[in-house]
């Protein structure tokens, strides 16, 4: 039998995995493809807050949740514990695919993009591997001094971003502020830049995946997702209106590397360069934070025997599912490109959100005030609404991706059956 993991992690970690979590490639790109989509400045800005919004109701809803189960494995635990084991082991399939490995190779295949000008002789996927291994093996041999590493780095990324914020604004061409723009797309396209706005706030719930690790969770974890949801919602605000605002938008629309373009907009060649090195540090904060978090729901999946025994944790870090998951994220470094996974990721852990906020709904509605809901009802239903917009949209706008997304659940489910089937023989 496993043994519970140490619990470590305080406040200022718990909320440092969320930051570092939502601070990924997403904030640095996304903005080019939402102005090429809703040609306007301020709708962009207006997506990124409505996004912000949403994740704050999640992270209320799932603070909630996280005092009732302060246990490792996230949605896998609340699903299994809410609405029925199938819906929990769903739920893990698709955070170990979709949640982690896709975005742990994602971030590592851009860090290598924008590394690769300072080592030429290594190709993006080396530089990337690199970054994968290095983490993976720091913070399976000692989670204490990954903590350390991991809060540095993010207190660090911080300072660099606000330092950059507040250099860029004193810049902003007054013309381009004022510039009259068109009034922007209609409510379908809005609710799926929604899809890849949220794809760039995911991680506001990565302190729940480390639960059984933090100190006194009952209290520390509601406070770590709610006060990293909204740092990380003012640090996006504030760092995409530079982005915007920085040369006429259709300078800037479709443009991935915006974050580059703007910044030499503003500042020269030396400018691009020391955003690239704030966003490199930006990448390399989110590999080591999906380390930490994404292992943790392997080894609960083995602990229960939805995966081998071996995955398991049985003292201090799960070295084997940190293995694990290194090496499904270099599989997919090497073999994929996920741009055009941008909105399939954001629909299908969209839904498994939702799912989770519904078993919320139904344990609240059976405990009643035993459970506290901090924003009951509203949170809750803001969010499930906000989800029920942008998977509509989706189907109608991009159905090929949510078509995808849907047979990922489904291709879940039945791996959940075959095991069950298994188990019973």
């Amino acid at each position: 039998m496993s043994s519970p993991a140490p619990r470590r992690l305080g406040l200022f970690s718990a909320t440092t995995l969320v930051v570092a979590s939502m601070l990924g490639s997403g904030v640095f790109t996304t903005s080019g493809f939402l102005l090429a989509s809703l040609q306007s400045p301020w709708q962009v800005l207006l997506a990124w807050l409505v996004g912000g919004a949403l994740a704050s109701c999640g992270a209320l809803s799932y603070g909630a949740l996280a005092q009732r189960m302060p246990e490792s494995g996230g949605e896998y635990v609340f699903l299994s514990r809410t609405l029925h084991p199938a819906a929990g082991a769903i739920a893990g399939w698709v955070s170990i695919i979709v949640g982690f490995a896709a975005p742990l190779a994602a971030a590592a295949l851009g860090f290598g993009e924008y590394g690769k000008d300072w080592f030429p002789r290594c190709s993006p996927q080396w530089l990337g591997t690199g970054l994968l291994c290095s983490f993976a093996l720091i913070h399976a041999l000692r989670m204490e001094s990954g903590a350390w590493l991991h809060n540095v780095t993010v207190s660090i990324e911080i300072m660099l971003i606000v330092v950059f914020v507040v250099l860029a604004w004193s810049r902003l061409p007054a013309d381009v502020v004022r510039q009259p723009t068109p009034d922007g797309a209609g409510p379908a396209a809005f609710a799926l830049g929604l899809i890849w706005v949220s794809f760039s706030y995911y991680g506001w719930n990565a302190a729940v995946y480390v639960a059984g690790e933090v100190r006194d969770p009952q209290h520390v974890l509601p406070r770590a997702l709610l006060t990293g949801t909204a740092l990380v919602t003012t640090l996006y605000l504030a760092l995409n209106a530079a982005f915007v605002f920085a040369a006429p938008w259709q300078t800037l629309a479709g443009k991935v590397e915006i974050g580059r373009i703007a910044a030499e907009a503003l500042g020269g060649t030396a400018w691009a360069d020391a955003l690239t090195v704030v966003i490199t540090l930006t990448l390399a904060a989110s590999v080591s934070a999906m380390t930490i978090a994404g292992a943790r729901v392997y080894a609960r999946m083995a602990a229960d025997g939805m995966l081998p025994r071996m995955l398991a944790t049985h003292a201090g870090a799960p070295h084997r599912a940190i293995a694990l998951q290194c090496a499904l994220a270099l599989v997919l470094l090497w073999s994929a490109s996920f741009k055009s996974l941008l909105t399939y990721i954001g629909f299908t852990l969209n839904l498994c959100a939702a799912a989770t906020i519904v078993g919320l709904i139904r344990l609240k509605l059976n405990e009643g005030v035993r459970l506290r809901v901090i924003g009951w009802p509203v949170a809750p239903l803001l969010f499930l609404g906000g989800v029920s917009w942008m998977t509509a949209s989706a189907v109608a706008l991009q159905p090929i991706e949510s078509l995808w997304g849907m047979a990922t659940l489904a291709l879940a489910w039945v791996v959940w059956w075959w095991s069950r089937r298994g188990n019973r023989r």
